[in-house]
């Protein structure tokens, strides 16, 4: 008989504790697994998601890949039609400005429950379901933008048919594929600047991490009563083999933000230790905020 999940355990500082250390491993991993990372992190944010959660997610992403056409023809094009007809037609997975201001959006497992999200969080969807079907599929990480790319990687920016060139399309317009116009005209809305061979390079497995945890670092920054959401994210993303030393004063100062003023001013000071070479400044601003968060204990 198949174990059950014990839905009476709540969940503790343990297993929050182990599963940072399983995120941390996979993260320092020689192929880190995007799907399980992005599941580490909302399980993160849900504790009692658990391991039984996050399967459902993986089976959930298993049964669509199951049913995609094997091997449709028309290469890179004929898989980004395949998909954006099973994900972005037949269910609906798409996103909207409403989806920015929803934590949910940034959650792998809300995601493929509601079929809704932030382009990057569907994005991801589209790439596992892709992957696992045996699609030559990638991540596109334009400014503003992520896209999901089929096809090998290259320079092309889905200008036409011709073979070996890579199309992209957008999962949060349900698929909708992009031309080199399109993407063009879609950086310089941006940044003012024109599409580069560099920004159509494959998204490495971490850096799309790291970008899923700086949205929803973002969006708990917008909401202050939120703090320890944007805690866990910083937190997660120190775990991350490389990370800006800036994020250590953020760590600190929400520290204090949450009232735990001694580590926060320990978290201040190493950061002080680590900038005072490049940014003295900083560093001495990062000394003050921690003799502040000390002073808070008189």
């Amino acid at each position: 008989m198949p174990d059950t999940p014990d839905t009476d355990h709540v969940p503790g500082p343990e297993d929050r504790a182990a599963l940072r250390r399983r995120f941390a491993e996979e993260a320092r991993s020689g192929r880190p697994d995007l799907a399980l990372l992005c599941l580490l992190i909302a399980a993160e944010a849900d504790p009692s998601l658990a391991e039984h959660g996050m399967d459902a997610t993986q089976i959930e992403l298993d049964r669509l890949a199951g049913e995609l056409p094997y091997a449709p023809g028309g290469g890179a094009r004929g898989w980004a039609r395949a998909v954006a007809a099973l994900l972005g037609e037949r269910y609906g997975f798409g996103g909207s400005n409403e989806d920015f201001r929803r934590l949910e959006s940034s959650l792998l497992p809300e995601v493929v429950r509601r079929r809704r999200g932030l382009p990057i969080l569907l994005s991801v969807a589209w790439m596992e379901v892709a992957r696992r079907a045996g699609a030559p599929v990638f991540g596109v990480a334009l400014p503003g933008r992520f896209l999901v790319g089929f096809g090998p990687p290259g320079t092309a920016a889905g200008e036409g048919t011709a073979a070996g060139e890579p199309v992209l399309v957008d999962p949060f317009a349900g698929g909708r594929e992009l031309s080199g116009a399109d993407a063009r005209a879609l950086v310089f809305s941006v940044t003012g600047e024109g599409l580069t061979p560099a920004m159509l390079a494959p998204a490495a497995t971490l850096d799309i991490v790291g970008r899923v945890l700086g949205n929803i670092r973002a969006w708990a920054a917008a909401r202050p009563e939120h703090a320890d959401v944007r805690l866990w994210a910083v937190e997660l993303s120190l775990l991350l083999p490389s990370h800006p030393a800036r994020l250590r004063q953020e760590r600190g100062g929400l520290l204090v933000a949450c009232g735990d003023f001694l580590s926060g001013a320990a978290e201040l000071e190493t950061y002080a230790e680590v900038a005072e070479a490049v940014d003295p400044e900083a560093a001495r601003e990062a000394r003050r905020q921690a003799r502040a968060a000390r002073a808070r204990l008189n």
